[in-house]
């Protein structure tokens, strides 16, 4: 592998720090109690990370979310980690219900919300929820959902199943508990390579970049686990690669689309 893209993701890392530090020790200066309370720090530093490069993450995965989500996302749709609800850039309005997301850092709701507000979904119409909760939180998700359950048609995970806690079972109880019977769940992750050479980087950095970066891992094998779930229709979807991409990324992608039997 290449030292230029072994080490590419310092650059990453540089970027990050320079944008998100300063703005992150303000707050804490505004808010000395936050010293207490390193979760709530992460959060704030991602989320000031993801004022500055939100947008430019999302247009770097269009063309691949493009032909991912808007054709196939229907009825209501469960967004994970919905940050500042791109996702609903993509929906097909005549063809989507609701749109719920799941965004746990509170501090990314306020773009969330008038994202999806631009996008016709409001809460006072009915057809947006936004829960402060994470993924793996499967009965608060179902509490503020409406019977019959499962209640879900489309599950919609990007770049997301890199940071949930306890990421097998949760993707389980998702499939199991939240989305119904023909519903479908989308995905467009960076997942474990396939090289050695890549896999060896991408465990190297992975400690530090999830100290970062609220717990997000580079080495997670996000789209097998999603296969061994199992239950899934034959001869519908499946896993591919984002076109274009190199295989020695360290952010190396895939992107699937399955429906439950």
């Amino acid at each position: 592998m290449r030292l230029g893209a072994a080490f590419g993701v310092v650059t990453d890392l540089r970027l990050c720090l320079v944008g998100g530090l300063w703005p992150t020790i303000l707050e804490i200066c505004h808010v000395p109690s936050l010293l207490f309370q390193p979760l709530e720090i992460s959060r704030v530093f991602m989320s000031r990370v993801w004022d500055l490069y939100g947008n430019s993450v999302d247009e770097a995965g269009r063309d691949v979310k493009k032909g991912l989500i808007t054709p196939h996302a229907y009825g209501v749709v469960l967004d994970l980690g919905a940050g500042h609800g791109h996702t609903v850039n993509y929906l097909d309005h005549s063809r989507v219900t609701k749109y719920v997301a799941v965004e746990p850092n509170v501090h990314m709701h306020a773009e969330l919300r008038r994202t999806a507000s631009a996008a016709g979904y409001r809460e006072g119409a009915g057809t947006l929820l936004i829960l402060a909760c994470g993924a793996e939180n499967i009965s608060t998700i179902l509490s503020h959902l409406p019977a019959p359950h499962p209640p879900v048609d489309t599950l919609i995970s990007v770049l997301t199943l890199c940071s949930i806690p306890s990421p097998q079972s949760t993707i389980s109880a998702l499939v199991t508990e939240v989305l119904k019977p023909r519903g479908q769940l989308l995905f467009y992750e960076h997942v474990l390579s396939e090289r050695k050479d890549v896999v060896w980087w991408q465990r190297f950095w992975t400690p530090l970049w999830c100290i970062f970066f609220d717990g997000c891992r580079l080495d997670r094998p996000s789209h097998r686990w999603i296969e061994d779930v199992g239950g899934w229709a034959q001869g519908e979807g499946g896993v591919w690669g984002k076109e274009g991409e190199t295989e020695e990324h360290l952010f190396w992608h895939r992107v699937g689309r399955f429906v439950k039997a």
